[in-house]
């Protein structure tokens, strides 16, 4: 593990981050990657005590103080921590910990696929400190990409290779640009980074290669087979050349004839987060916001005009379960429109931007809304994110800790045209 220091660590706890990712070593026999301590990736909610760039994977780690050692962490994702049995109170940022790394991460997989960049998937790693005995964690929140972990070096080595396991490396090259995303004086050589695991880009895999053998050519020169031309082929090969344009014309009418087939349907597109599968069944993209919104939010465009507006909803399963997933996309004139719109949508009962399939853009076998969905807002930028997700084909709840994850995860979608 390569290690770079970019700022001072946002928590106490970093100096504990710190010493434990070092004693990892440089090179790849351990874990391998670049370890950037003290940076905020664009976007970013947060400053991050460090960003883990592994060859198979993306890591951001969170430093949390807690006010003394404790024996026991409750971390679950929906409702407050519990450290000791006692709640953890916050009085600013997300309801815990564990939900700022997981808008840390979608914001620096924005920023990275923005930019074009190898399709790394991004998770988050939150150390709590300076002690903690036993740290519980839902099931179903470890395959959010989440880890809740103590200051040292095995707990936050084991939950890197968890996380880190996207089936194709990352070069030497795209690792050198994702590192300069982080922060411009980020630089490595492409030794330094072959050496700590990423793959050379000009290597080849002949496992996957396509390859293809031209037949070898036994046939003799034109002129010796032309000599060998006997009268009676000769008649054959003048017979046959009358006959081709008959042919050609027989096949016209027969073309022309029948009607004509419609073109195969189009595959939709299909995007990747945190390995579940989204299908792009519908978008639009409108210059107007008023329009396409109502209630309160509707109101609130009708006074401040928005640059655009992108709409697009997916089809997808979580563990076998049908479920739709609806991805709104405002662009504002500026970061502080942006901030009312995120406060305004995030509260209860003050309308929306109504989607797709309530303007009658649904499909066969389809949601046939999304009322009573769970719903995630982020603001990045002058950008809106408002993401909403419902189960088909049977009732919903925004309380729905299933649904409340996949919203989570719809915010790194992004739609196609």
């Amino acid at each position: 593990m390569r290690l770079v220091r970019l700022g001072a660590e946002p928590s106490q706890v970093g100096a504990d981050i710190r010493a434990a990712i070092s004693a990892w070593g440089t090179g790849c026999s351990v874990l391998g990657g670049v370890a950037a301590f003290g940076c905020r990736p664009p976007g970013s909610p947060r400053p991050l005590d460090a960003v883990i760039v592994l060859p198979r994977g993306v890591v951001v780690v969170l430093g949390l103080d807690l006010p003394e050692p404790a024996l026991k962490v409750d971390a679950p994702l929906q409702t407050p921590w519990r450290v000791d049995g006692w709640p953890l109170v916050r009085t600013e940022g997300a309801v815990n910990p564990g939900l700022e790394g997981l808008e840390s991460a979608a914001a620096l997989a924005r920023s990275l696929q923005s930019r074009g960049l190898e399709p790394l998937p991004v998770a988050a790693i939150v150390v709590v400190g300076p002690y903690a005995g036993q740290v519980t964690q839902p099931t179903t929140d470890l395959h959010r990409g989440v880890r809740v972990v103590s200051p040292n070096t095995t707990s936050i080595l084991a939950a890197a290779r968890e996380l880190a396991t996207y089936e194709h490396p990352c070069p030497v090259e795209p690792a050198q640009r994702l590192l300069r995303v982080l922060d411009e004086n980020c630089e490595l050589g492409l030794a330094e980074l072959a050496g700590e695991g990423f793959p050379e880009s000009g290597a080849v895999d002949l496992a996957t290669a396509d390859t293809m053998l031209i037949p070898k050519y036994t046939g003799q020169p034109a002129a010796a087979a032309a000599r060998r031309f006997a009268p009676r082929d000769r008649l054959i090969a003048v017979a046959a050349a009358a006959l081709v344009p008959l042919c050609v014309v027989i096949g016209m009418w027969l073309t022309l004839g029948k009607p004509t087939a419609s073109p195969p349907p189009r595959t939709p597109p299909i995007q990747r987060a945190d390995g579940v599968e989204f299908a792009q069944m519908v978008t639009a993209r409108d210059a107007s916001c008023a329009q396409h919104s109502f209630g309160d939010v509707q109101r609130w465009f009708e006074q401040r005009s928005c640059r655009s507006l992108t709409r697009a909803v997916f089809d997808t399963q979580v563990s076998g379960r049908p479920a739709a997933v609806s991805v709104v996309i405002v662009e504002l004139p500026d970061q502080g429109a942006a901030s009312e719109l995120r406060e305004l949508a995030d509260a209860a009962g003050t309308g929306g931007v109504t989607d797709l399939i309530a303007e009658g853009s649904g499909w066969p076998d389809g949601p046939d809304g999304f009322d009573n969905a769970a719903q995630a807002v982020q603001q990045n930028g002058n950008q809106v994110r408002i993401v909403q997700t419902v189960w088909r084909h049977r009732s919903s709840s925004p309380d729905d800790v299933g649904l409340r994850a996949l919203a989570e995860r719809g915010l790194r979608l992004t739609p196609q045209p």
